[in-house]
């Protein structure tokens, strides 16, 4: 019962700062979510309503790369994949979106790993 009122919050977070943040052709939206195992971005151009580039601990590029790191490594090395990724496209700004989540750990870990890769949020 607990678990799926935290999912049912974390929906409702979601929604409430889903409402401020839009992702157009110039700035697309940098989406997180975060699972018990994983983690995963994309890139979303909401207008097209298209996922530009993605990132995941469960990619076949990333999944040997990220093997035996701590969690919040592994979130740092998705921050990267993806903001290379998004530098092959040409995006180099964002809009960041946590996904309800709250904005520590492994959240930030991949933040600042897609700042260090050259993303700008």
């Amino acid at each position: 019962m607990a678990n799926k009122n935290r999912a049912v919050a974390r929906e409702r977070r979601h929604l409430r700062v889903r409402k401020s943040l839009f992702g157009s052709p110039a700035r697309p939206r940098l989406n997180v979510f975060k699972s018990l195992t994983g983690i995963y971005a994309q890139i979303i151009d909401d207008m097209e309503g298209n996922t530009l580039v993605s990132a995941s601990t469960v990619d076949k590029d990333l999944r040997e790369q990220v093997k035996g790191m701590k969690k919040t490594e592994q979130a740092k090395a998705v921050g990267k994949a993806i903001a290379e990724r998004a530098k092959s496209k040409g995006i180099s700004t964002v809009v960041f979106d946590r996904g309800g989540f709250r904005y520590t750990g492994r959240i930030k870990a991949l933040a600042d790993g897609a700042r260090e890769g050259g993303l700008q949020f």
